[in-house]
């Protein structure tokens, strides 16, 4: 098959919100996703960007049947570890599911990783639902290992109303 890795650009967009939707579908919560083609386009394309981006392409002749060739992404930003210095936090590795099993999820998944070592940076994070057990095989293929089984930490959060009364002095 195939394909390139490059950057993601404002243009991109579109095609990216399409896809956070698919991934969305997929984990089973898409009433969760609010972030909307104009988030993306302020967020990551401004003078001081949130993530980064890069998009899996395919020629014309490889389209899906809806006419897309954009049909893979991973987003990422850079973060820090108080143990380890510089890291890299990929937020979504995304390939539709007709180019699985292609070698698109690696190659996305390496360009983040390349990237993380081109800046400095000593680890590479990522969340994965405990019960997709197939990107959990492909993680631990990669070489990848479960900081919450190996280290006993829960990734945790909070948003929302938690958040406004958090901020609270």
């Amino acid at each position: 098959m195939d394909y390139t890795i490059r950057a993601a650009s404002v243009e991109d967009c579109k095609d990216i919100v399409r896809m956070i939707m698919e991934l969305a579908e997929y984990e089973k919560v898409s009433d969760k996703v609010k972030i909307t083609q104009k988030d993306l386009e302020q967020d990551g394309f401004s003078k001081n960007p949130f993530f980064h981006g890069i998009i899996a392409e395919v020629p014309e002749q490889h389209k899906t049947k809806e006419g897309h060739t954009k049909i893979g992404y991973a987003l990422y930003f850079y973060s820090y570890t108080s143990w380890r210095g510089r890291a890299v936090y990929m937020e979504d590795l995304y390939v539709m599911p007709e180019f699985r099993g292609k070698g698109i999820g690696k190659a996305l998944m390496s360009k983040v990783a390349q990237l993380g070592l081109a800046a400095g940076c000593t680890q590479l994070n990522f969340t994965v639902l405990d019960w997709n057990k197939s990107s959990l095989d492909f993680y631990f293929r990669q070489g990848c290992s479960d900081f919450t089984a190996d280290m006993g930490y829960h990734y945790m959060g909070c948003k929302g109303e938690a958040l406004e009364h958090l901020a609270q002095p």
